[in-house]
């Protein structure tokens, strides 16, 4: 069995661009046009390769890589061998992403996977959905009608684009997506198998609950990202936001009428309740659960696994269960392991 490499360099990039990008200086002697023909770890990169470095815990790996050149720390950069570039930057990471996704485009976002251009046999568009030019769609997808789509959107394989729906220019649907009751913004990134616009969990409770009809809208802004498997539910009677550049990883549950702000980051298994506002930059950290009808300040940040049971001023950080700012947590944490262990030994000590 033959063994493809999914992603290979689209181009290649000389270290002076390189440099460039970092707005750092190449070293004295060095060759601006030596290129750069792909990227890899520290520990298997080659001679035509760039790393990078911001953790002491590879510093070994460092000492030994025999990449080409290496964007690295300040504090790491006397561990970088004689025979490999340092670039010595601040942010060694985002620099390197940036050459990444020059070297790698279309490893940025799905792409047509039946590697057609234009509607593809087996797509069902409905007569009465507008598609701009350049749009690609893949086998299996459905289209409903009066559904619009901008120029440049991928629709994957099997995704289904709900009637009346809005998708703007340069998206990409991944495959099995379904999109429904939703206006979805440019450059919006939706992974394979998410869930967009299904009804909220919405009941008047009772000896039978009666079911509450959900007649909001999923608003998705620009720049968007929303991870593989990832339900956002739609408003109840007003509509849920996310807002712009807010980046959402896989299996997130986002509640009816959750307002999300702008350029959040929510990492994988977390769960909104409905009507929690998130205002602009907020942080949540893997499993976060967060209750409903809750506001969470500008730029707070919470600790994975932690539960949210009130309002998160802004700028801070919390974490526990129920989560409380870090420092409380923290003495909390330590307070426990002191009676643990006074207990540990009370338990040790002879009888009689």
């Amino acid at each position: 069995m033959s063994s493809p490499q999914f992603f290979t360099a689209q181009i290649v990039i000389s270290l002076g661009a390189v440099a460039e990008a970092a707005r750092v200086s190449l070293p004295d002697g060095v060759d601006s046009q030596a290129v750069i023909s792909g990227a890899a770890p520290l520990e298997s990169a080659g001679a035509r390769d760039l790393a990078y470095m911001d953790n002491a815990r590879y510093g070994d790996a460092l000492a030994a890589t025999r990449a080409g050149a290496c964007l690295v720390a300040p504090r790491f950069a006397a561990r970088v061998p004689a025979s490999t570039v340092a670039l010595v930057t601040r942010d060694p990471y985002r620099v390197y992403a940036e050459i990444l996704a020059r070297l790698h485009p279309d490893a940025m976002r799905p792409a047509s996977m039946f590697g057609a251009s234009g509607v593809s046999p087996g797509a069902h568009l409905h007569p009465e959905a507008r598609l701009e030019a350049n749009v690609r769609v893949d086998p299996g997808a459905v289209i409903g009608p009066h559904a619009e789509i901008g120029s440049g959107t991928v629709i994957g394989p099997n995704a289904a684009v709900g009637p009346n729906v809005r998708i703007g220019r340069g998206c990409a649907i991944g495959a099995g997506a379904t999109i429904a009751h939703a206006l979805v913004g440019d450059r919006v990134i939706v992974h394979p198998g998410a869930r967009i616009g299904q009804d909220g969990f919405g009941f008047a409770m009772g000896a039978s609950h009666l079911k509450v009809p959900q007649i909001g809208r999923v608003i998705v802004q620009d720049d968007v990202e929303i991870g593989a498997n990832t339900t956002i539910d739609r408003g109840a009677s007003r509509d849920t936001v996310i807002g712009e550049g807010t980046k959402i990883d896989n299996l997130v549950q986002i509640a009816h009428n959750v307002v999300i702000g702008r350029h959040c980051v929510i990492v994988s298994g977390v769960g909104i309740s409905g009507s929690t506002t998130l205002e602009d930059y907020v942080v949540l950290g893997g499993q976060v659960g967060v209750v409903g009808h809750l506001r969470i300040g500008k730029g707070a940040q919470i600790a994975g696994s932690s539960n949210v049971n009130r309002d998160v001023p802004s700028g801070s950080r919390w974490g526990g269960t129920p989560a409380k700012p870090v420092r409380a947590w923290f003495r909390e944490l330590t307070t426990l392991a002191r009676l643990a262990e006074r207990s540990g030994r009370d338990e040790d000590e002879p009888k009689g």
